[in-house]
């Protein structure tokens, strides 16, 4: 489901050829292995939308065919077996070729996704807005989905990006006070990993903490599985998702008297390995200033401090172990306290 109060759904998109069955068949296992709630399959040509239905039948993972300038082509995806066909009406050609597509998916019980990006905005709202703006973008994603909204159809998806942060959370911001639809969220030619994951997470949850956003994607120059672990990280961190475990560990300061990034990272890897209910809490703080607070806050965590550590359960105090022991009894408090919790 999206939209309507349903959890904002995770989507990605296949790289490998789009006319390679196998291929796309088994990138969308990783995908969906990875996390990964939708997928979408570039449909740039006749041999292309013939494998989306060979693939269509041996795949249950809702498939999002994405069409750019030949409507025959969405109207192939459709007869294909495609669950959402994904297009610019400004690209796809006059009404008649569109409505003959809106036909097609009405025929289907589909949607459509209507995509706008700041890269091919039509030429008279660059005119009127003077180059690409967040205003234009809405201008022209409300435009495009009126247009469909008047030939009767009223399934629809609506995404505006841009790989301007600030100009993305804006236009999205515009669109959703203007519109009822789903928003599918993301920054779009987010960039490399490392600044792709940056604009990834502060775009999207910024928009996500504002309310904004039934379906996203993050769009990395990457293999699209990292795409869907950040899209899940991002998810967790702005509490939309419960987390396998939430590490709370404090930044070191002067006042730390023991290896606090050493532990921390150990204790990450063990919690890493072990399966426990969603959502757990374990704070590793460094000091005393903070860290007694925020361990009893956790479900469980620990203290440190010249050379020692005190472990706690629940918000009690269990023991005060020396350095070297730190990770190990931790680990063991955890497994003992959560016996009767374990896999939920």
């Amino acid at each position: 489901m999206i939209g309507g109060g349903a959890p904002v759904s995770i989507q990605s998109m296949t790289n490998v050829s789009s006319r390679d069955e196998e291929a796309l068949l088994g990138q969308i296992a990783e995908l969906t292995g990875a996390g990964c709630q939708i997928v979408r399959i570039a449909v740039p040509d006749e041999e292309s939308a013939a494998v989306l239905a060979k693939v269509r039948r041996r795949t249950d993972v809702p498939l999002v065919a994405d069409i750019h300038f030949d409507h025959r082509l969405a109207i192939k995806a459709v007869e294909a077996g495609a669950d959402k066909i994904r297009i610019n009406p400004g690209n796809i050609g006059s009404d008649e070729k569109v409505r003959e597509v809106v036909r097609a998916a009405k025929d289907a019980g589909i949607p459509i996704r209507v995509g706008v990006n700041s890269g091919s905005l039509e030429r008279d709202i660059l005119e009127r807005f003077g180059g690409v703006t967040a205003e234009g973008l809405c201008e022209s994603a409300v435009r495009n989905l009126e247009r469909l909204e008047d030939m009767g159809f009223d399934d629809l998806v609506v995404s505006l990006k841009s790989s301007d942060v600030a100009m993305n959370y804006e236009a999205y911001r515009l669109v959703s006070r203007r519109t009822s639809h789903p928003l599918h969220i993301g920054v779009t030619e987010a960039g490399t990993l490392k600044r792709g994951i940056i604009k990834s997470a502060v775009g999207i949850g910024a928009l996500l903490l504002a309310g904004i956003g039934d379906t996203m994607r993050v769009s990395l120059t990457s293999d699209p599985v990292r795409e869907v672990k950040l899209a899940r990280d991002i998810l967790e961190a702005c509490g939309l998702r419960k987390c396998a475990y939430d590490l709370v560990s404090c930044p070191t300061c002067g006042r730390t008297e023991i290896d606090l990034v050493g532990l921390a990272e150990k204790v990450d890897e063990a919690l890493s390995g072990l399966r426990l209910r969603k959502g757990i809490k374990i704070a590793v703080m460094g000091c005393v200033v903070n860290g007694p607070g925020e361990a009893r806050g956790a479900d469980y965590g620990v203290a440190g401090g010249k050379g020692k550590g005190v472990i706690f359960s629940r918000g009690e105090i269990v023991k005060t172990v020396k350095e070297d022991r730190i990770v190990e009894e931790l680990i063991n408090t955890i497994l003992e306290g959560e016996s009767g919790n374990q896999f939920k």
